[in-house]
């Protein structure tokens, strides 16, 4: 089984649960600006676990 995967896997999956958590607890006025830097964070995440597999593989 190889680990790189599952970490990605588990990494992306708890900034999409954060994500989703923080968008629905929050106010209407805060969804737009939260949803908007959601996706720069979840963006950020994807590249630094990429980096992250490359050192470790």
């Amino acid at each position: 089984m190889e680990i790189k995967p599952m970490i990605k896997g588990a990494a992306i999956g708890a900034a999409v649960g954060t994500a989703c958590y923080m968008i629905s607890k929050s106010p209407d006025r805060k969804k737009r600006t939260l949803k908007r830097s959601t996706g720069k964070a979840i963006k950020a995440i994807g590249s630094a676990v990429d980096c992250f597999s490359s050192m470790i593989g």
